[in-house]
């Protein structure tokens, strides 16, 4: 049986983290009065902070649906998900409390809340991130078949795959990203032609570099 190719859900993770930290970082500078933000830079934060919400939502939620039932049809005994599937119950009322606090700081107030409600979900996101790759990467490798995994993947496309392009075009290493490159074929170094310049000007405005 051929090993599961992880490198897309390892990218990923470590976009959410990185993200999370990145935002976190910069609400806390906010507060403490270290950075400005005018309302147009405050409503772009507000946004950018919305879309990895949307994407831990949509990530944890076919993790859930898809990913833990081909694992624990494949590994059987070998597995016990229950941990991790407590952690996905925590997340979206914090994601929901994420959420609330944007928009309360995009109307111009509560960047203080926002810190803290970034700190709270970063913090289980780095918690669950590395449990999961520690004990259940493994398992996937020696249990589950590669054809298994790349079926399964295509389920877990569906969010906003200009997002996640910007995610794979920031927290891909150079390897990573030839691997990919090989993989998808020409189209994905078109998207990345078409998509770079936006992305960066958002980037810009939300974090300043």
């Amino acid at each position: 049986m051929d090993t599961p190719d992880l490198t897309g859900i390892r990218i990923i993770h470590r976009a959410m983290r990185g993200d999370l930290h990145r935002l976190h970082a910069l609400t806390e500078d906010l507060d403490a009065g270290l950075h400005r933000a005018d309302p147009a830079r405050a409503a772009a934060i507000a946004r950018y902070t919305q879309d990895v919400c949307a994407a831990i939502h949509h990530h944890h939620t076919r993790e859930d649906e898809v990913v833990w039932p081909v694992i624990e049809r494949s590994a059987g005994a070998a597995v016990d998900l229950t941990d991790l599937s407590d952690d996905h119950s925590e997340l979206d009322p914090l994601l929901d409390r994420v959420r609330v606090t944007a928009r309360a700081f995009a109307d111009g107030r509560g960047v203080h809340e926002l810190a803290a409600a970034l700190r709270t979900l970063s913090e289980l996101i780095d918690e669950h991130i590395e449990e999961e790759e520690r004990r259940i990467f493994p398992v996937i490798e020696k249990y589950v078949s590669a054809a298994d995994w790349k079926e399964m993947e295509k389920s877990l496309r569906g969010g906003d795959p200009r997002f996640e392009l910007a995610w794979v075009d920031r927290y891909s290493s150079p390897d990573e990203m030839a691997h990919i490159r090989k993989i998808a074929g020409p189209v994905l170094s078109l998207l990345l032609i078409l998509l770079r310049p936006g992305h960066r000007r958002r980037r810009r405005l939300v974090f300043g570099s």
